[in-house]
Parts: structure tokens; C-alpha cells; sequence
């Protein structure tokens, strides 16, 4: 007659279970662990993209709404200046909303600078009063608008003399006018770069955005 087996385990088997239920709470781990990550990347970007609405709106509304004020003049001819543009820097009056200060003319200095070691898009305002940008008692910080980026770059368009369209320029030298159009470039230091901002002026002068019909 066959003697019965004992009820239970043997350590083989009992081994093999543990082996079989720790692969699988490192597989159910390491799926929970790459869900969460793809989740948090997801999230980044939705932020990112929601920073880049933000400040894009913000450059539109800014530049787009850029006065023939004078924010001071010339030192070598004494002109006023109005618009005064670089590659990494710009410089106009326009309004500013009440719910981002106390409302009026604010002269809006936009600028690219290095921020420990990497550029920075920041902007300054002051409240322009008879052609004067006032400084305030206690200045306020530049606001970040952007960064860090690996490249920022503003670029500049008027009119040529038959009405047209110039080309696109580094620098607006007609300081006594505003350009009729105005392009933002933006790379971030990682991530693909902003789509290109190209802004219309509506309030620029055609008479002194001419620009001349040889590019320089």
C-alpha cells in the first residue's frame, strides 16, 4: 500500500513562490515607478506650454501695443527716442494693465542677460512721465519672463521707401519711429525651441518706420 504524502510544502517549492512573487512586485514596481515619471514629464510639459502661452501673450500685448512715446533722447543728436531695438534688447512705451501695476505709460525694457551662467529673457518697467522713465524708490526686481534658454533674439521690419515690406534687421536705428513688425526668437536650454513670435505694430508711423530700400 502507498504511504499518503504529508499535506504541505516542500522548500523547493516554498522558494521558487518567494523567487515568483518578488519578480512580480519588481515588475508591478517598476511599471508604477515608469507610470509615475511619464506622468511627471507629462505634467512639465503641460507647465512649459503653459509658460510659453503666458509670456507669448504677454510679448503681444507689449509690443503689439507699443506708443510713439518718447522715453528720452539721442545723446549725439538730441532726438527723441521712441524705439530703440538690438538683438538682445528693446525699448518702448507701451501701456500696462492695472492688474500688473497702477495702469498708464511704462517704459518696457526687454533684454536677454546672463543668470548664473545662462541667458535669461528678463523685463523692467518704470512709469513714463513727460518723456522720462521716474525711478522709483525702491525699484522693482526685472521680471523673468523666460529661462534658462540657450538663445533669445529679437528682430526688427519697416518699410522701404516704395511702401513695401523690408527685410528682417538685427538692429532698428529709425529711433524717432516705431517698426512695423517685430520677431521673437526663443530657444530653451532644453526642449525644442518656441515657435517664432512675429508681432505687428498697429500705432507705428509708416512716415518714420521707412527704412532704407538698400539693406544694410
Amino acid at each position: 500500500m502507498t504511504r499518503q504524502r504529508n499535506a504541505g510544502f516542500t522548500l523547493v517549492e516554498v522558494l521558487l513562490a518567494t523567487v515568483l512573487l518578488a519578480a512580480g512586485l519588481a515588475l508591478a514596481f517598476s511599471t508604477v515607478r515608469a507610470a509615475g515619471a511619464s506622468v511627471q514629464r507629462g505634467e512639465l510639459r503641460a507647465a512649459e506650454a503653459d509658460r510659453m502661452r503666458s509670456v507669448a501673450a504677454f510679448l503681444r500685448r507689449a509690443i503689439g501695443g507699443a506708443r510713439p512715446v518718447a522715453f528720452g533722447n539721442d545723446p549725439a543728436s538730441g532726438a527723441r527716442l521712441l524705439f530703440v531695438g538690438e538683438p538682445q534688447r528693446m525699448r518702448f512705451v507701451a501701456d500696462l494693465p492695472d492688474y500688473l501695476g497702477h495702469g498708464g505709460a511704462y517704459l518696457h525694457d526687454l533684454r536677454v542677460e546672463p543668470v548664473d551662467g545662462h541667458p535669461q529673457l528678463l523685463a523692467t518697467l518704470a512709469v513714463v512721465l513727460g518723456g522720462t522713465p521716474q525711478v522709483e524708490a525702491a525699484p522693482r526686481p526685472p521680471e523673468l519672463l523666460a529661462g534658462p534658454l540657450r538663445d533669445a533674439r529679437f528682430r526688427y521690419r519697416g518699410l522701404q521707401t516704395d511702401g513695401t515690406l523690408g527685410a528682417w534687421q538685427d538692429r532698428w536705428t529709425q529711433h524717432q519711429g516705431l517698426p512695423v513688425q517685430v520677431e521673437v526668437r526663443v530657444q530653451p536650454r532644453q526642449g525644442a525651441p518656441w515657435p517664432p513670435l512675429v508681432i505687428a505694430v498697429p500705432l507705428a508711423d509708416a512716415r518714420s518706420a521707412i527704412v532704407d530700400a538698400v539693406v544694410r
